[in-house]
């Protein structure tokens, strides 16, 4: 359903004015045109004039509404100008054929010495397109500036995210878990070891170069995912299951830095992964988003910090993408959309 948005009384205001001087000089434009002489006609004919102008308006706003929400430039431009001049069309003969029948049927004047249909309706298209034109203008500069104050509110959340990903990477729950991996490693398996070791670091080396870059590719983060992996498994050993299905090419596709990693802590952080009880976890990189699914077995560790689920919706919606969550008694799904360039 289109939605308009609540009026302004200064923008109210101003449109009023346009309005009423647009169609000043359409009806002054119209009398040379036709070599009217208005004289006492001059308050009756501007206010004919403005009402064909301010219907037209009404018009021309709910047309652009529904055009951007159905058919905007950025799918296909040639199109939305067509079906712009088609709108216009449309919009003129509903008009005219409105007031026809008002001013013959209703108020019953006669036709003599008035335009044929074919004049008003060349002059209504005359009127029109400039009204649109205007329309789209507007539009077009208002979300020009909107995308320049969406796009450094993402810089300045990015930044955000950035602080904050160091810092509940670097907790003490999390190097207290891996470090007594570690230590336990030294002795029982020097080689895991080293492993470990080198894993650990590929995973803070991650974080850092993360430096003011608000998105990376699907390939990049799977990558750094392979790190963190190893290190559950070395923690967990054989209380978890995990897969990636590549169901088509999106590697070079772009996300929020660290998005799997998150919510493959999110999984842990909130189930239970035992060898009786193993965890099922598998991400599924497909064509419109990443599914990242797991069996439900939850936890009672009061334990809940860290960004999660939530501060990664809100990172999507700056760029105008929804992070789809599906709950079911079994199963836990979140969909993760492509960031679009």
């Amino acid at each position: 359903m289109i939605q308009i948005k609540k009026i302004n009384i200064k923008h109210a205001l101003i449109f009023l004015f346009a309005t009423l001087l647009y169609a000043l000089c359409q009806m002054l434009f119209s009398a040379i045109m036709m070599k009217e002489d208005l004289g006492d006609k001059f308050l009756i004919q501007l206010l004919s004039h403005y009402v064909v102008i301010f219907t037209m308006c009404i018009a021309d706003y709910i047309l652009l509404l529904f055009l951007n929400k159905y058919i905007p430039y950025s799918k296909n431009i040639l199109f939305r100008i067509i079906a712009d001049f088609v709108g216009v069309i449309v919009i003129c003969l509903i008009v005219l054929g409105m007031f026809n029948y008002l001013i013959y049927d209703v108020l019953l004047i006669s036709k003599d010495g008035l335009p044929s249909f074919l004049v008003k309706f060349a002059f209504g298209m005359t009127n029109n397109i400039p009204i649109l034109l205007a329309f789209e203008l507007i539009w077009y500069f208002q979300s020009e500036q909107k995308a320049i104050a969406d796009s450094e509110k993402a810089k300045r959340e990015a930044l955000l995210f950035e602080h904050e990903t160091l810092r509940a990477q670097i907790n003490p729950h999390f190097l207290f878990n891996s470090l007594n991996v570690l230590s336990s490693l030294i002795y029982m398996n020097p080689n895991n070891a080293n492993k470990f070791t080198k894993a650990l670091s590929k995973t803070y080396r991650y974080v850092l170069s993360l430096n003011r870059r608000p998105m990376v590719s699907v390939e990049e983060d799977l990558d750094a995912l392979e790190s963190y992996i190893f290190l559950m498994e070395m923690r967990f050993e054989n209380s978890f299951t995990f897969t990636v299905n590549k169901t088509c090419a999106s590697e070079k596709k772009m996300i929020i830095p660290l998005t799997l990693q998150l919510l493959i802590e999110n999984v842990f952080k909130h189930n239970v992964a035992t060898e009786e009880m193993p965890l099922d976890i598998k991400i599924t990189i497909g064509r419109e988003y990443i599914t990242v699914e797991n069996n439900i077995q939850p936890s009672n560790d009061v334990d809940k910090g860290g960004i999660g689920l939530k501060y990664l919706t809100k990172q999507y919606k700056l760029y105008a993408q929804d992070v789809v969550v599906e709950h079911t008694p079994q199963m836990f799904i979140v969909k993760i959309p492509y960031i679009q360039l």
